[in-house]
């Protein structure tokens, strides 16, 4: 029997933290071109983008996720690149902002696009968003996707958010099958609407999905490595990088994404599966070939 092959997503910065929580925490677009190729070379398949801008601050701006998507695709061979689809954190930001990237020309338009699913509100610092991700605003922003080619990976921050998406979106036909979805474990921190790690939440969530569904487990902060191993040993792939969590170990901070991407081969190869190159991804998640 084929060994079972496990997709290595790779968050390497997100909106939140930047280097002054891990000076390794790649910013500008270079920092994060270098970063994708040394995860592409330990064996991420997929890259999770979100843009900086020249101070560091999270943005929204396409011509930087088109600096980072060139960059990504000259270097890294057929790496599936993802941007986020997710608002900066900035004042006044609206959940409209972060689909600005699609607007892109076809050539600098990514493989795949998450597309964050529940109604949630979180707190930063001293700012509050309300992330107005109604079902009609998805099925729009999963249609403008569906028309570009984009596959949209779906995030679900709570059981809830399933019965939404199988419920009221996947019966518009916005969503093309195998659908794709990635469970954010632990963001109840910050975020209320979101559920926290435990083995028995990610059961329940992984015991609502349709038969057939990808899903792939991230888990914040300390939960990364129990989360994304057991979510892995339930079925899913994994999604590891310093956006979800910037040490190594208790203490320690990560000293690149690749050596967190390298952690994870070690265990998939121990656990007697195999790590899915791009080129399998891709046809795992059957996106179309650019």
């Amino acid at each position: 029997m084929a060994k079972r092959k496990i997709i290595i997503t790779v968050a390497q910065t997100g909106n939140f933290q930047g280097k002054d929580a891990n000076p390794a925490l790649p910013e500008q677009p270079h920092e994060i071109i270098a970063s994708a190729y040394e995860c592409y070379n330990a064996g991420a398949s997929i890259v999770h983008i979100h843009a900086r801008d020249k101070e560091g601050k999270s943005s929204n701006d396409p011509s930087i996720f088109a600096e980072i998507n060139a960059g990504v695709r000259a270097k890294c061979g057929n790496m599936i690149v993802q941007n986020s689809t997710a608002p900066a954190t900035r004042p006044g930001s609206k959940a409209d902002d972060g689909l600005a990237l699609l607007d892109l020309p076809k050539a600098d338009l990514p493989d795949m696009c998450s597309l964050d699913c529940s109604l949630i509100t979180t707190t930063w610092g001293e700012l509050s968003f309300i992330y107005e991700w109604t079902r009609p605003w998805l099925i729009k922003a999963a249609q403008r996707m569906l028309d570009l080619g984009i596959k949209p990976e779906l995030e679900a921050f709570n059981p809830v958010t399933l019965e939404d998406i199988f419920g009221s979106v996947y019966p518009t036909g916005v969503l093309q099958d195998p659908v794709s979805i990635t469970f954010v474990m632990g963001m109840n921190k910050v975020s209320q609407g979101a559920i926290s790690y435990s083995q028995e939440n990610l059961d329940f969530m992984v015991n609502k999905l349709p038969q057939g569904t990808n899903f792939t487990t991230m888990a914040i902060g300390a939960n990364q490595l129990p989360g994304v191993t057991y979510g892995m040993l339930k079925g899913g792939n994994v999604r590891v990088g310093m956006e979800d969590n910037v040490y190594y170990g208790r203490g320690e901070l990560a000293k690149s994404n690749a050596q967190l991407v390298e952690r994870m081969v070690r265990i998939i190869r121990e656990m007697d599966m195999e790590v899915a190159t791009p080129t399998e991804a891709r046809e795992i998640l059957k996106l179309i070939k650019k």
